[in-house]
């Protein structure tokens, strides 16, 4: 059976980070999904932690998203200004601990320096460009972001908007209901 025919399976969401210039901007539709029926169109996927200096986006289960979020703002905690070695330490915890392991979900997560994906797996992964794409719709978000970013006179969230704006049009798990958060980065 297809996963996204189960009636019981919460599924979709689309996270965007993108990169450019002075700007970091993290994008989430809000559209929650149970099998075929849309139960939210609404829903806050993208959040600002850590007094503001973080930003993470979530794919997948919500209360899965919500106790990764306190995880990873308890590793901050730890290691101020260091987000890295926080999302490092919370891939650990949730590669090892029997409780977190089941969690379903992926993060995309920024601050003013770095771009990361932390997954259920270990994984802690920097994409080369800036761009991060997750979710049902995340790789056309990314595919569409990675052609828009040399257009000059778009900034990092006319990309995002406009990205994802292609993944609603494309994946049926994806809305245009976005959240969007942004950090300026300077040097």
């Amino acid at each position: 059976m297809n996963q996204h025919s189960s009636t019981s399976k919460w599924y979709g969401t689309t996270i965007l980070a993108i990169r450019k210039h002075q700007r970091v901007v993290v994008a989430g539709d809000g559209q929650v999904t149970l099998g075929s029926t849309v139960i939210k169109g609404s829903a806050r996927k993208v959040r600002s932690i850590a007094d503001g200096s973080v930003i993470v986006g979530f794919a997948g289960a919500t209360a899965d998203a919500f106790t990764l979020f306190e995880r990873l703002e308890g590793r901050l905690e730890e290691h101020p200004g260091q987000l890295r070695r926080a999302c490092v330490e919370l891939a650990k915890d949730w590669r090892t601990d029997r409780y977190l392991r089941k969690l379903e979900a992926m993060m995309a997560v920024v601050d003013k320096n770095e771009s990361l994906v932390l997954t259920g797996t270990g994984d802690v992964l920097e994409p080369d460009d800036g761009i991060i794409g997750i979710g049902s719709g995340g790789s056309y978000a990314l595919a569409a972001a990675r052609a828009l970013i040399s257009v000059e006179g778009l900034n990092a969230e006319d990309i995002a908007r406009k990205s994802m704006s292609i993944a609603a049009d494309i994946c049926v798990y994806t809305n245009s209901n976005l959240t969007i958060e942004s950090l300026d980065v300077s040097d």
